[in-house]
């Protein structure tokens, strides 16, 4: 494809669009490719902006938390349901049995109920 590209570079007009997203391709080549000499990269990022999508769809929600103190528990949630499901968990269920325990909970135990430290029962939520 960079041979391609050259060639095809050579062939078109300076000031043409197409010139230009090749020009564009071939001086990031390098971070093109890298993709190729280890397996453990992804070819797109698409994991990370499908990551990002319900920040983007809910932006204009966010500007009415009421309050600094509203949006950084609104964060906090968030951050806890986001965590959740990367630790393979339901977020609903985890969230659910968490306000569940979280009252009888002592505090200087609280980090057992993050989802890292939580083993959720298979049992369905009650309605």
């Amino acid at each position: 494809m960079h041979i391609w590209f050259e060639a095809t570079l050579a062939k078109l007009s300076r000031k043409s669009d197409t010139a230009a997203a090749i020009r564009y391709a071939l001086s990031r080549w390098t971070a093109l490719t890298r993709y190729i000499g280890d397996g453990q990269l992804e070819i797109d990022n698409n994991a990370a902006e499908r990551a990002l999508r319900v920040v983007a769809l809910g932006r204009k929600n966010f500007l009415f938390a009421g309050s600094n103190a509203g949006a950084e528990r609104a964060a906090a949630i968030y951050s806890m349901l986001g965590s959740a499901k990367l630790n393979g968990l339901d977020p609903e269920l985890y969230l659910h049995q968490v306000l569940e325990r979280i009252a009888d909970h002592p505090i200087s135990r609280i980090n057992e109920l993050l989802p890292w430290n939580v083993a959720l029962s298979a049992q369905p939520i009650p309605d």
